[in-house]
């Protein structure tokens, strides 16, 4: 077990000087473009799922906690706010980069996720909007002023030295949860045995269960998805399946400031079963990255 604990201590210490150097340039640019983003988001039209999807991977905090907000106002559709979800890509990208470094996962198979994520969340987008054209009601009054702005995750204040050096460390110590508590099981259990029991799984329960997780309002879901994946432990449809539902705090944001539950319940539903379908037909079609 000490063997197990070193290893774990080590593996995270590569990991922070990877990280730190990422949430530093993902500060920056939420300083420097947060606001320009939201503009961008409301005068976006028909194009909100193309510009939803697109700015959605781009790890931004609160960035889908704010598109919530101007959803429940009808400043942008449905549509958009599904593209942003299902991109965006909360602790995934920095922990995904760290894991470049570390030898877990190759650049070119994070990119490719990124723009599998980007991609998918602008079809569904607009596949949501077209159908909600078809079956349109007459549109609400937008009154950007009741426009609820409470869910700042303070990120914003201070400065971006300081506060990519919390970020990193609260991450860290999650990851060094997570890896230790990954290491002992298979310590104990051993890889093959474990590889061999995940795979006799029917090939459906790995997506379901992951999108499901993926759900989870906070930056844990993610965590544990893509350090699962680099591990070997799922498989590249389980990790999409996750990695799509996973919204970061935009679908609690989303329960809290829009009152038509109807509405709420048909995005969770939509982030959901997309997640879920498209990490299915993955693992049937044995996508790898």
């Amino acid at each position: 077990m000490i063997d197990v604990l070193l290893d774990t201590l080590l593996d995270a210490a590569k990991l922070i000087p990877f990280l730190y150097l990422t949430y530093l340039l993902l500060e920056f640019i939420e300083h420097r473009a947060k606001e320009q983003t939201e503009a961008l988001m409301k005068k976006a039209g028909k194009w909100g799922p193309f510009l939803g999807g697109a700015l959605g991977a781009v790890p931004q905090c609160g960035f889908s906690a704010s598109m919530s907000n101007l959803y429940a106002e009808n400043i942008i559709s449905m549509g958009t706010l599904v593209a942003v979800f299902l991109s965006t890509s909360d602790e995934m990208l920095p922990i995904m980069i760290s894991g470049i470094s570390s030898g877990d996962i190759r650049a070119w198979s994070v990119v490719k996720i990124l723009l599998v994520k980007i991609l998918l969340g602008v079809v569904v987008g607009f596949i949501v909007d077209g159908v909600a054209r078809l079956c349109s009601k007459k549109e609400k009054n937008i009154d950007i002023e009741s426009l609820c702005h409470d869910d700042h995750c303070g990120c914003e204040e201070g400065n971006i030295f300081l506060s990519a050096l919390i970020h990193t460390l609260k991450i860290l110590a999650f990851i060094l949860v997570v890896s230790f508590a990954l290491n002992t099981v298979i310590y104990f259990i051993g890889e093959d045995a474990l590889g061999n029991f995940i795979s006799s799984l029917p090939i459906v329960v790995g997506p379901l269960a992951t999108a499901l997780v993926g759900l989870v309002p906070n930056c844990a879901s993610s965590i544990v998805i893509t350090q699962l994946y680099m591990s070997g432990v799922i498989s590249a449809g389980s990790m999409l399946a996750g990695l799509l539902s996973g919204s970061g705090i935009g679908l609690l944001i989303l329960f809290k400031v829009n009152k038509n539950m109807k509405s709420n319940f048909a995005v969770l539903g939509i982030v959901y079963g997309s997640g879920a379908v498209i990490g299915i037909i993955c693992d049937l079609l044995k996508v790898t990255f």
